[in-house]
């Protein structure tokens, strides 16, 4: 009886090991070998138009972020209406000062495998900027108008049966964003090919109506073209190994409804981001003809009045942060790893939750959420029928807005991540009736394509939705800032919790400090540069201690997404009427990656596994002797004892008597003299339980370079971040520095892109050279396809040189 089971387990393996190799699906994605150039070319979608003296790129593709920065693109006469501006003025830098604008045209050339009868084959643009028109072999196959939503066309029936010629024309129009929006093909783009009888594309839908700790019912929807197929349904866990498998009992149409059970399941949560896989497997009669992979989490959401928002049913309150879509020095073009390690210092600091801002994510940055912990807010639009840009989305809205709601959630149903959706951002539609309706009418859109999640609006205009109902309508109402209103919000609105959808907007730049030290907002200085110190933001928004205390004392206020994680291209409020300057300082990390102070004041509430001890400023003052500097901690403890060349200034405790003595403690009255700062965190009992000191350095002697990974893949795409830092002779860092520096990459790979977090910087991010901006700068290195040994030297004047070696490894 043994040897009889051990044969026809051999059997089963040996037959599914068959099926899976003629199994049709198959995935290329088109990522090398494009021709581009910008500019108008009439014939460019005929096959035999002459490319040859174009460039030759790789997609993802960004062809603006090359630059230069030129103060004269998309310069906008505009009064600001979000920002309260009643008088239009010169806004210089507002979408980034790069050269976007214009036209662009992309070629391939398609060298597909030879098709067998009743394939389809589909291609797949995960985003295009902007108007993508798709042309095969001459001939317009497919469009869309919005840079970033996600669409497929089947080419199938325009496909020759070789050579076949791909041609993307894009078009950006000037005065169509608030921000830098890039340009190109900046997502990936797929084929898909696949058997007439087989999933339809994204065509599964996976949801857990039950996610107990000892019990959970999966349900999944699968959406199947071709009849007398049969459906078989696996689901592994995350080693791969099968816990459940189930056949499809009947279709209604051309969809199957299975409900699997699953015991002792794994929950997804930022702290456990546990992550199962669905094989649904077509099969006409004995042959598979589809197979195709699903990750999914286990995972219950809730929103309650009164109670806000649960996971798991444990109540949270999201810590989350804004991102727009840049990458910083990369531009828009996407990077795995470049998302990797901004989702990384967001984890370190204890954020847990993303909101795209203001736009549909890449498939890459919810996959990295799913896998690294991040719930989600995807948002949609930036505008609805009223218009903030002359040539923005209103010119889309009637036509577009349904088609790209589906689209986003059919492509990204799936990921846990996600626990809401957003279907705009301080839209001016929120006055009147008219926009009453289309809020309604959009979120009735989410409701039909997704059932299990809410869906909001960033709102600005609190007091025109509290008495239009706009507000009331929503499932889940979401104030940007305006935290004077929340109390008037919660009693006017029905829901009984409160969404903090974009708070804070603080401005500062890194390691700049502005004195006296004084709270204030819209404040300029003659350098362009906003002050570390973190008391400056703008007419309209806060501190974050403001937002804070709403979260700490008001249980129905649900959390709050701050704008931003991460300074971004364009929008360099509070200078966005002043040249030089192109990017923002809203980020608690600058364009580089480089944290801020403000950086460790949120680290100190959020991470609640490490203990949190810093302290500012730089103690570098030359010509300040004797002159007031105050000192601030930001400190996950509540006390701590400060400390001047050996002598005690006191102790400071936290307290309730103001915002920002509840969240930091601050010694204003101290007088600079060179030497040692030093803070010591004391426990519940006043005993010393962590210490951190600045130096005044000396003159800067020599360059050290650290790596954010030592090791890397060889896949031509994969990227090391190395932050250079300048220090004395005695090792102390220098924070003032500002020398040029130039790098050289051998071996492995290549120089990427350089980046100092200056906001008034007009040094180009692909040019081997930059000068330190507050005795720092970050220099990208990305890999080769052969793997090796990758040396990065970056030299200076009168600095002794620094060396780091990277493996690349296949």
């Amino acid at each position: 009886m043994l040897r009889f089971k051990t044969i026809f387990l051999t059997l089963i393996i040996s037959s599914c090991a068959y099926l899976n190799a003629v199994a049709q699906r198959t995935e290329i994605l088109l990522d090398e070998g494009w021709k581009f150039s910008k500019g108008s070319f009439p014939t460019a979608a005929e096959p035999n138009f002459n490319d040859k003296a174009w460039e030759t790129v790789s997609v993802p593709h960004d062809w603006a972020i090359s630059g230069p920065f030129d103060k004269e693109i998309d310069k906008q006469i505009t009064a600001i209406t979000q920002n309260g501006e009643k008088v239009a003025s010169e806004k210089t830098g507002r979408t980034g000062a790069l050269p976007y604008i214009g036209e662009g045209w992309y070629r391939k050339n398609l060298n597909l495998p030879i098709l067998k009868p009743n394939q389809k084959v589909l291609l797949q643009i995960d985003g295009a900027m902007s108007e993508p028109r798709v042309y095969l072999n001459g001939k317009l196959v497919g469009q869309w108008n919005y840079g970033y939503n996600y669409f497929y066309i089947d080419i199938t029936n325009d496909l020759k049966s070789n050579g076949n010629q791909l041609a993307i024309h894009l078009n950006n129009k000037p005065k169509s964003s608030r921000w830098y929006p890039g340009a190109g093909l900046y997502r990936n783009v797929h084929l898909i090919i696949k058997d007439e009888k087989s999933v339809d594309q994204w065509g599964i839908t996976v949801t857990t109506p039950i996610a107990k700790k000892e019990f959970a019912k999966v349900n999944i929807k699968t959406k199947i073209t071709g009849n007398n197929v049969r459906l078989v349904t696996q689901i592994l866990d995350q080693s791969g190994k099968q816990i459940a498998i189930d056949t499809a009992k009947s279709f209604f149409g051309n969809e199957a409804d299975q409900n699997i059970p699953i015991s002792n399941p794994n929950l997804w949560s930022p702290e456990a981001p546990y992550l199962y896989t669905s094989v649904s497997s077509v099969y006409d009669g004995n042959v598979l003809k589809d197979v195709v992979k699903t990750r999914f989490g286990v995972r219950e959401i809730s929103y309650q009045a009164n109670k806000g928002f649960s996971l798991n049913g444990q109540v949270r309150k999201f810590k989350g942060v804004c991102l727009h879509h840049d990458l910083g020095p990369l531009g828009t073009a996407i990077n795995t790893a470049a998302l990797r390690r901004q989702l990384t210092i967001l984890k370190e600091m204890g954020c847990d939750a993303i909101r795209s801002s203001h736009n549909m994510p890449s498939p890459e940055q919810l996959e990295l959420c799913d896998e690294m912990g991040f719930m989600f807010l995807a948002e949609s639009f930036d505008e609805w029928a009223k218009a903030k840009v002359e040539n923005g989305y209103h010119l889309y809205f009637d036509t577009d807005a349904e088609k790209d709601i589906v689209n986003l959630v059919k492509a990204t149903k799936n990921h846990p991540c996600i626990v809401m959706w957003s279907s705009g951002n301080e839209v001016p539609d929120q006055f009147g009736a008219e926009g009453v309706k289309r809020a309604k009418w959009l979120q009735e859109i989410f409701h039909r394509e997704d059932p299990t999640r809410p869906v909001t609006v960033g709102m600005d205009q609190v007091k025109a939705t509290m008495q239009s109902g706009f507000g009331a309508l929503l499932d889940v109402p979401g104030l940007n800032y305006r935290v004077h209103l929340y109390n008037d919000a919660y009693t006017a609105f029905p829901q009984g919790f409160i969404l903090g959808s974009e708070t804070a907007s603080t401005v500062s730049s890194r390691g700049i400090y502005k004195f006296p030290v004084v709270k204030g907002f819209d404040k300029q200085y003659e350098d362009f540069q906003s002050s570390s110190y973190d008391m400056e933001y703008c007419s309209w928004s806060n501190l974050p201690d403001d937002d804070f205390v709403m979260q700490d004392d008001k249980p129905w206020v649900i959390g709050e997404f701050v704008w931003t994680g991460f300074d971004y291209l364009g929008e360099p409020t509070p200078y966005d009427t002043s040249w030089p300057s192109r990017s923002s300082y809203f980020g608690i990390s600058d364009l580089a990656g480089l944290p801020k102070d403000r950086y460790y004041l949120y680290k100190s509430r959020w991470n609640k596994t490490e203990a949190t001890l810093h302290i500012l400023p730089h103690w570098n003052w030359e010509g300040r002797e004797g002159q007031t500097t105050p000192v601030f901690v930001y400190t996950s403890y509540d006390s701590a004892e400060l400390f001047l060349n050996g002598k005690s200034l006191g102790i400071r405790k936290k307290d309730k008597s103001s915002p920002q003595n509840r969240y930091r403690l601050m010694w204003m009255d101290v007088k600079y003299e060179p030497g040692t700062l030093k803070v010591v965190a004391l426990d519940s009992n006043g005993k010393p339980v962590k210490e951190a000191q600045v130096k005044t350095a000396g003159k800067p002697a020599k360059i050290i370079l650290t790596a954010d990974r030592n090791e890397i893949t060889a896949d031509g795409k994969d990227l090391s971040y190395v932050t250079v830092s300048v220090v004395d002779k005695n090792g102390n860092i220098c924070p003032t520095a500002t020398d040029q520096l130039n790098f050289e990459v051998t071996g492995a790979g290549k120089f990427k892109a350089v980046c100092n977090g200056d906001a008034t910087s007009l040094e180009s991010f692909e040019m081997p050279t930059m000068k330190l901006f507050s005795g720092k700068l970050v220099v990208t290195i990305i890999s080769d396809k052969k793997g090796g040994k990758i040396q990065l030297n970056v030299k200076g004047k009168s600095l002794t040189s620094g060396l780091i070696e990277i493996v690349s490894t296949k």
